[in-house]
C-alpha cells in the first residue's frame, strides 16, 4: 500500500511538472517564435474608453473595459434592467451623436451601439454605428469626412471565413489610424 503512495504522488510530481512547467514554457516559447509581435499580447484586442470625443466609442462595457475583470451579465432579453439599460445607452448615444449627425432617430441606430458585447471588451461596432460616429470624429478632429469614412472602410473585418459573424470594425485600430494622421 505504501509502495503505491508513493507511486502515486510521483506520478502527480511528474504530471505537474510536466502539465504545469514543461508544456507551457514549449507552447510560450512556440508562440513567441511563431507571433513575435503578438504573442504577449495586443493592444486590438481589447477595448478601451475613448480618450475625447475624437475618438470612436467602443459597445458599453460593464467592467469599465478592464480585461481583468470580463464579465456578461446573465440578464435576458426581457428583464426589466436589460431595458433599462439599454434605453440609457441609447439616449446617451443619440446625445453625442445627433449634434454631428441631425435628425438621428433611435430608429437609426444600431443594436450594437446601446447593448453590452459579452465579453465586455470587444473593441470592435458595426459599420453601420461606426459611419453614425464619423460624423462626429471628422468634426472633433477637423478632418475630411469622407477621409474619416475611407478609413471606416479599411479597418472594417469581413465575416470569418466569409460565413460566421458579422462585419466589424475594430475601434482600437481605427482610432490609432486616425492618430497617425493627426
Amino acid at each position: 500500500m505504501r509502495k503505491d503512495l508513493i507511486r502515486g504522488a510521483l506520478a502527480v510530481l511528474a504530471f505537474t511538472v510536466l502539465l504545469g512547467l514543461a508544456f507551457p514554457l514549449l507552447i510560450t516559447g512556440i508562440a513567441q517564435v511563431a507571433f513575435p509581435g503578438k504573442a504577449d499580447g495586443d493592444r486590438s484586442l481589447v477595448a478601451r474608453p475613448p480618450r475625447g470625443p475624437g475618438d470612436f466609442v467602443p459597445r458599453p462595457s460593464q467592467t469599465g473595459y478592464s480585461a481583468t475583470g470580463t464579465a456578461f451579465a446573465n440578464r435576458g432579453p426581457n428583464q426589466r434592467a436589460t431595458a433599462d439599460l439599454t434605453r440609457q445607452h441609447l439616449r446617451a448615444y443619440l446625445a453625442r451623436e445627433r449634434r454631428y449627425v441631425p435628425g438621428l432617430t433611435a430608429r437609426d441606430v444600431p443594436q450594437d451601439a446601446a447593448t453590452f458585447s459579452a465579453s465586455g471588451i470587444d473593441p470592435h461596432i458595426s459599420p453601420a454605428n461606426a459611419r453614425i460616429q464619423a460624423h462626429r470624429v471628422a468634426a472633433v478632429r477637423h478632418l475630411p469626412l469622407d477621409k474619416v469614412m475611407k478609413l471606416v472602410d479599411e479597418h472594417t473585418d469581413g465575416r470569418a471565413l466569409g460565413l460566421f459573424g458579422e462585419p466589424g470594425v475594430n475601434v482600437a485600430d481605427l482610432d490609432a489610424a486616425l492618430d497617425q494622421e493627426a
